[in-house]
């Protein structure tokens, strides 16, 4: 079964596409997504050509990714819609190379975003962020593009340092730059240093949604986040790897979740504004979503020292709650908790996987 075909993964579709947002403002626009076929990005290509079909939005989607062959496999069911194109690129060259188009609206959600991304392909890594958000930037400005959004991180805020429960939009942690590790965040920040230098010296209009840690049915079976990871191993019935003590508390989105709150800065938001897209009640410490997968796939919880590679990935913070109040106040909300994410991205991926 394809993952379309999914009358629950449908049912998270269509409770996007009917958020009370000011959908009209895509009437007839054309939209570039980048990353397309990440989890982010191909969760959100569904909900928009869903309301194409549901609501004569007439919005044409110009999807970008680097292998059209995933694409055709992900995406077949649009592949011959008019208001569909796939664009094959790779962000870090420059996009003029591929179209001319006029773009209304560009989202950049195109980026390395597991561990074992961040230590095989820390070039990569970084380049994505910066050269490759640079140079849509400079798109944006010279096509007067309506709106740039930049996908950023929980991660921008680094480590906690004791001083705060919650990461408001404005904290800022420690990172030690002079790490491996630290490419990923450091280039995220640089990210959003450029949109705010596009903003002032291009004018270009510029909203930037920080994700916290996301997961759901779209997630890629490469994804090496632990929490990927842990639903992977309770897709199979197999026992939970937990690679260190678990005592990290980390806020979590389920991808419609994610997807709705980036609607909503893309839609919503101030230009020049960043907003946390976070609920609490989505935080768990890394050991509880552990066994909150092991009770759901009926297994255990094993723990296992990561090699060098996977050390060099991992986050070393401890703690990185993120307070989503900002974002609420623009209309938005969290539906599902964290035990209703986890469980219904198990129960879809194992409908799909037949497994």
């Amino acid at each position: 079964m394809r993952l379309l075909e999914s009358e629950m993964y449908m049912e998270d579709v269509r409770y996007v596409a009917e958020c009370s947002l000011p959908w009209d403002k895509l009437q007839d626009k054309k939209l570039l997504i980048t990353g397309a076929c990440g989890m982010i990005g191909s969760f959100a290509i569904d909900v928009l050509m869903k309301k194409n079909q549901s609501s004569g939005l007439h919005c044409k989607i110009y999807a970008l990714g680097r292998n059209s062959d995933a694409a055709s496999v992900r995406f077949a069911r649009y592949w011959d819609d008019p208001q569909f194109v796939f664009i094959c690129h790779d962000v870090n060259f420059p996009l003029e190379e591929k179209t001319q188009e006029d773009f209304n609206y560009i989202i950049h959600l195109a980026s390395c975003t597991h561990p074992m991304a961040y230590a095989r392909y820390p070039v990569a890594t970084i380049a994505a962020n910066i050269f490759g958000t640079d140079y849509l930037l400079r798109y944006a400005a010279a096509h007067n593009a309506q709106r740039f959004i930049f996908a950023s991180s929980n991660e921008i805020y680094g480590e906690n340092r004791g001083d705060v429960e919650f990461f408001t939009e404005t904290y800022c942690g420690y990172i030690n730059s002079n790490t491996l590790r630290a490419g990923y965040p450091e280039s995220k920040r640089c990210g959003e240093a450029l949109c705010q230098a596009y903003l002032t010296e291009k004018e270009v209009d510029v909203v930037i949604p920080r994700f916290t840690r996301t997961y759901g049915p779209t997630m890629l079976a490469s994804d090496t986040k632990a929490v990927s990871q842990f639903i992977l191993k309770a897709i199979k019935r197999e026992p939970i790897i937990l690679k260190s003590e678990g005592n990290q508390y980390y806020s979590y989105t389920y991808v419609a979740d994610a997807v709705s709150g980036l609607f909503t800065v893309m839609l919503c938001g101030r230009c020049g504004e960043a907003y946390n897209i976070a609920d609490s009640k989505a935080d768990i410490r890394l050991k509880d979503l552990a066994k909150m997968a092991a009770e759901i796939s009926r297994t255990q919880v094993l723990f296992e020292i990561p090699d060098a590679v996977e050390r060099a990935g991992y986050s070393t913070a401890t703690k990185a709650r993120l307070d989503g109040s900002k974002l609420k106040g623009l209309g938005w909300n969290m539906k599902y908790d964290i035990s209703t994410g986890i469980g219904r991205t198990i129960e879809i991926l194992r409908e799909v996987s037949n497994m």
